[in-house]
């Protein structure tokens, strides 16, 4: 558990250098990476970011005004906004990413069946729900 939380820690202030370099927050930074996965009801995105609603909304409205997320309304309910990153906001997802040199140094030292096996550690942890 040290090394996750060692590794945890590198990650993210890997990650909280870069988002800055964009002139933005940790959190508005993590909203725009899970965005990068597709287009999330604002409730469904409060959950993953695990935090209130009034916060996930005040993110957002900051993300909008700088042009990198916009909210629309869901095809099937058009009382749910749906946000959705901007071309811009997709420049500036990857930028990030690029800027995580740290992190991205140290995944490169491993060959690809070592990323591979890594990968799918970290899904069998962290993502797979347990067979029950």
């Amino acid at each position: 558990m040290e090394l996750l939380s060692v590794s945890l820690g590198v990650y993210y202030g890997d990650f909280t250098l870069a988002a800055a370099s964009e002139n933005l927050t940790a959190s508005q930074g993590r909203t725009l990476a899970v965005l990068r996965r597709g287009p999330a009801a604002m409730r469904a995105l409060a959950e993953t970011m695990t935090c209130d609603a009034s916060n996930i909304t005040g993110i957002i409205d900051r993300l909008e005004k700088r042009g990198l997320v916009r909210r629309e309304p869901d095809a099937s309910d058009r009382r749910v906004k749906n946000v959705v990153l901007t071309a811009e906001g997709e420049r500036v997802t990857d930028a990030i990413r690029a800027r995580m040199r740290t992190t991205r140094d140290g995944l490169d030292r491993l060959g690809d069946q070592d990323r591979d096996r890594l990968c799918a550690l970290l899904e069998r942890v962290f993502v797979s729900e347990p067979a029950g």
